[in-house]
């Protein structure tokens, strides 16, 4: 469940900017690592109100955040399939929300806050515990493919809200609910912190016919009574393009051939099943050629009821 960035600033939600202000300079000046050493309650909290403050010191995100864009912790609500998708506070909230801001073009410099509170050539770096450079938050977000881009690997560029955009590669063989990490791409970091990571979580549509098990690719294929009965060199599909493969005279419905190399990313094999297919009218000829021929009584093998 994510948490409250104005109860961690102990402000309500129609605060001011200079409220917001005031508010961070006393939890600083009561929680900071430096007045209360070895204090980790407080340090958390002190942590807690840091991201609160960021986040909501910049008029962008404090906004963002208002109309349900973003969570307490800067991630996207609202994934790049255009589906909500709502994130957790993560574990070390202490991370960054973004530079601070009042109002729009009044910026906050917590370096300013610190060395206000405890004396100049505290800022900058907040102190020698280094709490004003913090690094940036880690932004979340769901990422749909398509099956074949999964399995050969692909690139796809991403619009981001606030109009960034991203260059995502998709290594061959990923499958739903691996997580890409891109460096730096993330929340912008605080004091010259580093920025943020960009963490990607995808999704894999199911392909029309094609199924993946491990490395290996499955998939159904439709083949004539005469091909079945005769044998034939049919095109076949693959995730790399079609292949032309060899139907055995006399296969039945059920008949698995194999291609070799044909699977994820050249690492698996691909399985066909074939399924024997009348046509969809059946026309007098075979009717008449079904009744003359000698074995037109077998019964194949049946499981017993």
């Amino acid at each position: 469940m994510s948490w409250d960035p104005y109860a961690a600033l102990g402000v309500s939600r129609s605060a001011t900017a200079d409220d917001i202000r005031r508010a961070y300079r006393s939890l600083a000046k009561e929680l900071h690592p430096d007045v209360r050493p070895g204090d980790k309650a407080a340090e958390e909290k002190f942590k807690r109100a840091t991201a609160a403050f960021n986040l909501l010191s910049d008029p962008v995100t404090k906004q963002r955040f208002d109309r349900g864009d973003i969570d307490a912790d800067g991630n996207e609500r609202m994934a790049f399939n255009s589906r909500p998708r709502q994130q957790g506070a993560r574990a070390h909230a202490g991370a960054s929300a973004g530079p601070g801001g009042g109002a729009a073009g009044d910026a906050f410099d917590l370096g300013d806050i610190f060395s206000d509170l405890f004396g100049p050539g505290f800022g900058g770096a907040g102190g020698a515990r280094g709490y004003g450079r913090m690094r940036g938050r880690d932004m979340r977000f769901t990422l749909e493919i398509d099956f074949l881009d999964a399995v050969n690997g692909s690139r796809r560029r991403i619009s981001l809200a606030e109009g960034r955009t991203l260059d995502v590669a998709i290594p061959a063989g990923v499958e739903t609910g691996q997580v890409l990490r891109l460096k730096n791409q993330g929340g912008a970091g605080m004091q010259g912190g580093p920025a943020g990571d960009a963490l990607v979580e995808l999704n894999v549509r199911p392909h029309q016919f094609f199924r993946r098990e491990g490395q290996d690719i499955h998939m159904d294929l439709a083949v004539s009574l005469t091909e079945a009965v005769e044998g034939a060199r049919v095109q076949a599909p693959t995730p790399t393009g079609p292949v032309t493969l060899t139907i055995p005279a006399g296969s039945n419905t059920g008949k698995v051939l194999r291609l070799k190399g044909k699977g994820v990313s050249g690492q698996g094999d691909q399985f066909v099943k074939l399924q024997v297919m009348l046509p969809e009218t059946v026309d007098d000829e075979l009717k008449k050629f079904v009744k003359k021929w000698p074995k037109r009584d077998y019964t194949p093998p049946r499981p017993a009821g």
